[in-house]
């Protein structure tokens, strides 16, 4: 199967999942991007490694970098590899003088130990068509056929975002996005956007 490259485009905390966070892979040289929910462990091991961060002690995935590197196993890649009833598998591909190995991992596990060793991340078409999101030239959420139905025939629901205020909508925005409500998403926005562009 052909790899697709990512990389991390965010990494957000969640409004309405206390403890919950979000990474946000996006498809290099392309539109696609792949929201994984994650702790809040995890989210702050990929958070200090993106921002070069040098904690007192060593973190968990630091220190098992430190252990790699130790014994001259490189870290080549990271896959994504399956996604099984919403849960996302990954490999570590590794490599030492001898041998080339495939790890099993938790994809955010995974996430941390690539930002540390700048490895590529990669995952598969299967994937991103399953839980990718298609996002337009701007970064905004691109309807499908079948939303921008769903979207004509729910004008109430439209209609219920005027009586909001502009910091209400970008409040709203936010909490449909951690639910991935994209549908939604796209009313709220519109919304936005026509305020902003009077």
């Amino acid at each position: 199967m052909k790899k697709i490259e990512l990389e991390i485009v965010a990494l957000s905390h969640s409004i309405t999942q206390t403890h919950s966070y979000a990474v946000v892979l996006g498809e290099v040289n392309g539109l696609r991007r792949l929201p994984i929910v994650i702790g809040g462990f995890e989210a702050q091991a990929i958070a200090v490694a993106l921002e070069k961060m040098n904690p007192s002690r060593p973190l968990t995935h630091d220190l098992m970098k430190n252990f790699l590197v130790a014994f001259n196993i490189d870290l080549h890649e990271i896959i994504i590899s399956d996604l099984q009833e919403g849960i996302f598998f990954s490999k570590l591909i590794c490599s030492s003088d001898h041998d080339t190995v495939e790890i099993d991992s938790r994809t955010s596990d995974a996430i941390a130990l690539a930002v540390r060793f700048g490895c590529p991340i990669y995952t598969y078409e299967h994937i991103l068509e399953t839980a990718g999101i298609v996002m337009d030239e701007k970064g905004e959420p691109k309807a499908t056929k079948e939303e921008a139905v769903g979207a004509t025939t729910s004008e109430p629901a439209r209609d219920d975002l005027k009586t909001l205020s502009l910091e209400e909508l970008h409040t709203m925005l936010n909490e449909v996005l951690e639910n991935e409500d994209y549908i939604r998403a796209i009313a709220i926005r519109d919304e936005i956007n026509s305020r902003t562009k009077k």
